[in-house]
């Protein structure tokens, strides 16, 4: 029997060890990359969190809804605005007609068309951006086909002024989007019957809430948590505005009355703790209104109200 040196086996044995633990590590390492790579095939592919798929039968239910709305405003308006013989169309400038009131009227009755017609869009997951486009330009183009049908109105006209307000009313929520500091302007409405029912001097139809201009103000809310110096601004209530008003009464049709302006508090409804799409939705609605408050009158004698509204 013939027996190798002891020092050569161990050699053999020791040379042989490196080279078996790097193939198991790089089957180990190969095992791993193709483990990894599957599970990557597997995934889903990358997704914007801002984009999601347009839900085409909510949106086409909202069409439907909107549609039938229209319809039925515009039957009631025909009836009460437009229901005797029509005549040639004809433009009529009415910038005095109510004192003004009317021409912001126009403006704000976009801006909260625009909105419903918004919140209606985002329902449907509507990009934002394109929301705000498209919301605006439904309502302008409601807002101007009453103002065509006007222009065909015995008692009545097409009135450049309201048609200019209607379109800076919608073209106001594209400009809060791309500037998002007029979101600190919020245009607001509160209303008090005061010559409701009675008989209109241009139409000879009956006062409905729309042209009860008398009962009617307007308002220009002011965030000021968001507008004063950093030094005053952090003592200043989030929930607390200044809103400045604007109210008419003894008109005439002519031209004639009286116009008010009132300074008052307001409350932003934004800072309701109440949260997720309803809820904004409905914060977002009640911002469209100015509350009872306690303000001053600053036009004929200034009076300082409990409450003003």
């Amino acid at each position: 029997m013939v027996l190798l040196p002891l020092s050569l086996n161990l050699s053999q044995v020791t040379d042989s060890i490196p080279s078996t633990i790097q193939l198991e590590q790089k089957s180990f390492q190969l095992e791993r990359r193709n483990i990894a790579l599957q599970l990557l095939s597997e995934l889903p592919p990358k997704v914007d969190p801002l984009e999601t798929e347009i839900n085409y039968t909510l949106l086409g239910g909202i069409g439907i809804g909107v549609l039938g709305s229209a319809y039925g405003i515009m039957v009631y308006q025909q009836n009460a605005w437009w229901k005797e013989q029509r005549v040639k169309f004809r433009i009529l400038n009415d910038w005095e007609y109510a004192l003004w009131i009317d021409k912001i009227g126009h403006f704000y009755g976009t801006g909260i068309i625009a909105h419903a017609f918004s919140a209606s869009l985002e329902g449907a997951n509507v990009q934002a951006e394109a929301n705000t486009w498209y919301s605006s330009a439904l309502a302008l183009s409601f807002q101007l086909f009453v103002e065509v049908q006007d222009g065909f109105g015995p008692q009545w006209g097409f009135s450049p002024g309201d048609a200019t307000c209607d379109l800076l009313g919608a073209s106001f929520p594209v400009f809060q989007y791309y500037y998002p500091y007029l979101n600190n302007f919020k245009f607001k409405f509160s209303y008090y019957p005061a010559d409701l029912n009675k008989v209109n001097e241009v139409s000879g139809q009956t006062h409905i809430i729309i042209d009860d201009y008398a009962g009617q103000k307007f308002w220009l809310s002011l965030r000021l948590k968001n507008m004063l110096p950093k030094k005053v601004s952090e003592y200043w209530p989030e929930f607390l505005c200044v809103a400045v008003g604007m109210g008419v009464k003894n008109l005439d049709g002519s031209g004639g009355g009286q116009r008010d302006f009132y300074l008052a508090l307001d409350l932003d409804a934004e800072t309701i703790p109440l949260y997720g799409k309803y809820w904004q939705f409905v914060k977002n609605t009640l911002n469209y209104f100015h509350f009872p408050m306690p303000g001053i009158r600053l036009t004929h004698n200034v009076v300082f109200f409990g409450l003003t509204y």
